[in-house]
């Protein structure tokens, strides 16, 4: 399975098949009358986002302009939040982060290479929010469905150098492997939910191979955190990797603290 057909089965998109190639199966239209079309209905989609950001800028910027003011001037994020590019979980909307309160960054399936790596625009994040904005909180954030995790689950062992995806979701083999051992008898949607989860505890070892990160947890300046937005049932677990048990298993495994599950 290709990771488009991976997409598509997840997507809830539609796709009406033609026997026919398009151009032969609408009525042909001069150049004049598309682009008209084509210009209104992009008028109808920005004219919605004007109205958003008119909308933003009188009930709330408007009515907080000190704290605005001050944001223009420089930012003082408690958090760095990495979560997923899927449309469907904006952290701001869903945990209700404000402007100024989260450093964000948002990438495919919501994960973090290690240090050895080589850069990435995720570790350059990583790098200004923890070195230079001082952040007291990573929080990594998963979730259901998950097209990323349902494409590295789906991938063989030699990976695709064609394909940017397939060479960006192998960050979390080791995601797989485990999940592979541990959930074997499940169904393939089971063992996709299992790594969704396992792939964030992969990602927070992950944070533990940047010297400077490792440090500031061991002295307990900063703190990393998992999380599961699961938006069939719209529910979230919240956990904290417990730094000192997750030595002790040679970081070869997340020894977590704190969990809750918000419902």
């Amino acid at each position: 399975m290709s990771f488009s057909d991976v997409c598509r089965s997840n997507s809830g998109v539609k796709l009406k098949a033609s026997a026919e190639p398009p151009a032969l199966t609408r009525e042909p239209k001069s150049d004049k009358q598309e682009s008209i079309m084509e210009m209104g209905n992009g008028c109808d989609l920005f004219n919605e986002m004007k109205n958003n950001f008119l909308s933003f800028k009188k009930h709330k910027y408007m009515e907080n302009l000190e704290h605005f003011q001050a944001l223009s001037k420089a930012q003082a994020p408690k958090f760095m939040v990495i979560a997923c590019a899927d449309s469907r979980v904006c952290p701001s909307n869903i945990l209700g982060f404000q402007p100024g309160e989260a450093f964000m960054v948002r990438n495919v399936a919501n994960m973090v290479p290690t240090y050895e790596s080589g850069p990435s625009e995720t570790n350059a994040a990583l790098e200004f929010a923890v070195n230079s904005l001082e952040v007291e909180n990573i929080l990594i954030i998963g979730h259901s469905c998950c097209g990323g995790i349902r494409a590295l689950m789906s991938m063989q062992d030699e990976v695709d150098s064609s394909s940017f995806i397939r060479s960006w979701v192998i960050v979390g083999k080791n995601a797989k492997l485990s999940t592979k051992a541990a959930a074997s008898n499940l169904s393939f949607d089971q063992q996709c939910t299992h790594c969704e989860k396992e792939s964030i505890n992969c990602s927070l070892l992950n944070l533990l191979t940047y010297p400077w990160i490792e440090e500031k947890v061991k002295k307990g300046e900063l703190s990393l955190h998992g999380g599961y937005y699961d938006f069939v049932d719209c529910t979230f677990e919240k956990w904290t990797l417990d730094y000192k048990g997750s030595v002790m298993e040679g970081k070869n495994r997340v020894v977590v603290k704190n969990q809750s599950f918000w419902c």
